[in-house]
């Protein structure tokens, strides 16, 4: 059986933007090829050139996981964490009806499962509300406009044995509030999500799929960058 592999991660960069809370990386050239030259490297006619980069950045940059050390002093770092977790079988919701700065409720979560044709038991479900694609570009909407999980919604997730989900945006808060519901409730059920997903609308459609979102082993680490794909069988 053939497999496809749809990249689901933004990439990194200088100064990207990053949670409202939360500082930019710094991801500059350290060492180019043209400068090693000097450290004469290799063999007359072959010499061996190289590139750095320095990153200098939080762990909750980019397309990430949140640990649940993030909102709980109590709870496992990233390094700790079950790595069944961050993989496992997935489905895509539909969404794209919800605005930016609107609410996810149970309902809509309802509606989208029954159109996917796949019935939440355990999955990890990425919410696609095309918000990334109505506001990349746009530094202070992609910022401060993505729409936020209900706690019944949240709820919702956790009835059905979902253990981890996926959203768009920097958070799965709105940013028009410092209420943090959602992250709250997470780290009172026991569950967490990955941040700034990207390409959801490939995954609409295809009902189940195997996901794969691997963070670094970070000691202590709250969080962690991840390279987000979905596997697709064809």
């Amino acid at each position: 059986m053939a497999r496809r592999i749809i990249d689901l991660s933004l990439t990194v960069e200088d100064n990207m933007p990053a949670h409202k809370m939360f500082q930019s990386p710094v991801y500059l050239k350290a060492l180019s090829h043209e400068f090693t030259v000097s450290f004469g490297l290799g063999v007359p006619g072959d010499a061996m050139t190289f590139q750095t980069n320095y990153i200098g950045m939080l762990d909750h940059v980019g397309t990430h996981v949140d640990a649940f050390l993030h909102v709980n002093p109590k709870g496992l770092s990233v390094d700790q964490m079950p790595l069944d977790l961050f993989m496992g079988k997935a489905v895509c919701l539909d969404l794209r009806h919800i605005g930016d700065l609107e609410d996810i409720t149970a309902d809509h979560m309802s509606a989208a499962e029954a159109a996917a044709g796949v019935k939440v038991d355990g999955h990890i479900v990425l919410l696609c509300t095309g918000f990334h694609a109505r506001n990349w570009g746009d530094r202070k909407q992609i910022v401060w406009g993505n729409p936020g999980l209900t706690v019944g919604a949240t709820h919702w997730l956790h009835e059905r044995g979902s253990r981890m989900h996926g959203v768009e945006g920097p958070s799965t808060d709105k940013p028009s509030d410092n209420l943090f519901a959602q992250h709250r409730l997470c780290r009172d059920l026991g569950i967490s999500h990955f941040e700034w997903l990207v390409n959801l609308e490939s995954l609409i459609g295809l009902g189940e799929f195997e996901f794969i979102g691997l963070p670094i082993k970070f000691k202590g680490g709250s969080g962690s960058p991840v390279r987000a794909v979905a596997v697709i069988d064809e």
